[in-house]
């Protein structure tokens, strides 16, 4: 497994993966109908990953390197920033984080979340927090076992074109 920057030709591959793991993820929580008609393509467009400005999103994707897979095969990302949300101001924010569900169980999120609190750490952030969609009890779990715990806070915010209602976890970064 390799871990890189996201390149600007790796938009599509990204959404692939987070159309993916959306409608595995929280199939049951969302409308069925709304994720069947998930198009990748659609979400594509909405990347840049063609800029080096340490203000501005910055994802990291896992590339599965096997050899049936020249070049390789985007199986994960997560995007990092500084924070959006006002009361926290000196945080980093995990603003997404999405591994393909072929490849869940296999410790490519752990790989993923080490690599982009190691990310905020580097560029100056003691603390981060992430919105997690409520009623994910796979997420919850995971983030729970990599240090993060709810802090209380919940909104209800429209994505793609849905409304979620989410809850926020903070956690302390370590070198």
């Amino acid at each position: 497994m390799l871990l890189r920057p996201a390149q600007p030709a790796d938009a599509l591959a990204v959404a692939r993966v987070h159309v993916r793991a959306w409608q595995a993820g929280y199939r049951g929580i969302l409308p069925a109908h709304y994720l069947k008609n998930l198009r990748p393509e659609d979400r594509a467009s909405q990347y840049d990953f063609s800029h080096t400005d340490p203000a501005k999103p910055y994802t990291i994707v896992a590339v599965d390197e096997d050899a049936s897979n020249p070049g390789g095969l985007i199986v994960g990302f997560a995007t990092t920033l500084r924070a959006l949300d006002a009361d926290l101001p000196n945080h980093g924010e995990l603003r997404a984080f999405y591994v393909d569900p072929v490849y869940w169980g296999r410790g490519i999120g752990v790989e993923l979340i080490a690599a982009a609190r190691a990310r905020l750490f580097e560029v100056g952030f003691r603390k981060a927090y992430l919105w997690a969609l409520w009623g994910n009890f796979r997420a919850d779990r995971f983030y729970k076992k990599d240090g993060w715990a709810p802090d209380g806070q919940r909104r209800t915010e429209k994505v793609w074109g849905i409304k979620l209602n989410e809850l926020r976890y903070q956690r302390d970064l370590q070198a």
